[in-house]
């Protein structure tokens, strides 16, 4: 058979990645000491890969198209340039895969933490300085696993997901706390274990129990939620509305003793439940879904909300927008799953797909960091193309001016 043909029998080599198309080695200098702390995490004599190394590459996996999979990050630690840059030797596919199992996810977050406290607030809408609370939005989204991923239990033996809980900072844009689980973890359960001092919760229709707001109580911090439309309660004073909250769709706001006979008990003082009127389009109806957690949606593009808080001295119009924001937390998961690319997962195990969530999420707050705006696709794209070598610095940062003046131009409005 002639040499060359795809008959041959031998397997095909894959294309190699030159060198010239990677870039952004810059932005990985900064990040170096930050990953420091991770560098002598499971030292052994034996191993050339460290925890600091193998985030730093997962990054360059993040940001750089042309890097495809685990492979791809192989290949890419043969070039010489990224193993200068990064400290990395050449690591084998072996090495890459029992990394996921060796290296403890868990220790990743602190470094979010510390991300979270170099951002600059986003959000400067003057209703929201009266909060005093760091104002956070609650909830968990699913990640499509394999079926041999048997930890990632979800409907039937068919069916797999992991879920990613998530805590985001509404002002900042960005995500302040994550863990990854199975897919039928109590998000409540998840929440009640990390409740912290002086936060502001704001949060969906499944977060709902009323022991749940207690517990935020006793953390010493505050809530907004939705409530069922079938929730009960005994009035105890109507406020009164004011212009400003009728224009916000506010019908009603009354301090309440929550639940029936049999669960007033859960919550030891008296809260404010708020009815807001939403005005929908009807050429834009509301999709019907059935859920164990929502089940009070319907079709209608015209709805009454009811929300439950423990802030006395807020005004109705400020609940509105607070929990108006909690929409930013939805924006933050289509575009972590779709944009950012968390489609295809790296590693099999639980662990392995925390610290692919973890560096995914950093690569997100990175993004937050160098541009000091809001993490959007054409943002990301701009930012592979100057990877890849094909936008200048200029270029980008001609781009990064744009995203500023737009919103410069929005506040103004």
């Amino acid at each position: 058979m002639p040499d060359g043909s795809i008959n041959s029998g031998k397997r095909q080599k894959k294309n190699q990645i030159p060198e010239s198309a990677l870039r952004g080695f810059k932005y990985f200098k900064v990040l170096s000491s930050i990953l420091q702390r991770l560098h002598l995490e499971k030292d052994h004599h034996n191993r050339k890969l460290y925890f600091d190394q193998y985030i730093a590459l997962f990054l360059f996996y993040f940001f750089n198209p042309i890097v495809t999979g685990l492979r791809s990050i192989q290949q890419v630690s043969e070039l010489k340039k990224v193993q200068k840059v990064l400290g990395v030797k050449r690591t084998s596919l072996g090495s890459l895969s029992e990394a996921s199992n060796v290296f403890d996810s868990r220790l990743i977050a602190p470094i979010l933490q510390q991300l979270a406290e170099q951002a600059i607030p986003l959000e400067t809408d003057t209703r929201l300085k009266d909060i005093e609370q760091m104002l956070v939005a609650v909830d968990g989204t699913l990640i499509s696993a394999l079926p041999k991923m048997l930890w990632a239990l979800w409907l039937d033996d068919e069916h797999r997901a992991a879920k990613l809980h998530l805590e985001f900072d509404i002002i900042k844009s960005i995500p302040v706390r994550a863990e990854v689980t199975d897919a039928n973890a109590n998000e409540k359960d998840n929440l009640r274990k990390s409740l912290s001092r002086n936060k502001l919760y704001v949060l969906d229709a499944g977060y709902g129990q009323y022991s749940l707001f207690e517990d935020i109580r006793k953390a010493k911090s505050s809530f907004v939620a939705r409530l069922r439309d079938n929730a009960v309660w005994q009035t105890i004073e109507e406020r009164p509305i004011t212009e400003p909250d009728r224009s916000a769709g506010v019908q009603r706001d009354v301090i309440v003793r929550l639940g029936s006979p049999q669960r007033q008990d859960d919550l030891s003082s008296d809260v404010r439940v708020i009815e807001i009127y939403h005005r929908g389009t009807s050429d834009r109806p509301r999709q019907s879904r059935v859920s164990s957690k929502k089940t009070f949606r319907t079709t209608d593009s015209d709805y009454t909300m009811l929300l439950v808080t423990d802030r006395m001295d807020l005004s109705a119009e400020t609940i509105s927008l607070i929990y108006r924001y909690r929409w930013q937390i939805e924006l933050f998961f289509r575009w972590f799953k779709c944009i950012l690319g968390c489609s295809h997962l790296l590693s099999l195990s639980e662990n392995g797909v925390s610290i692919q969530v973890y560096c995914a999420l950093i690569a997100s707050m990175v993004i937050t960091l160098w541009t000091g705006c809001k993490p959007t696709k054409r943002t990301f794209e701009m930012l592979c193309y100057h990877f890849m070598g094909w936008a200048d610095d200029e270029e980008l940062l001609d781009h990064i001016e744009k995203l500023k003046q737009a919103d410069d131009k929005k506040k103004n409005i």
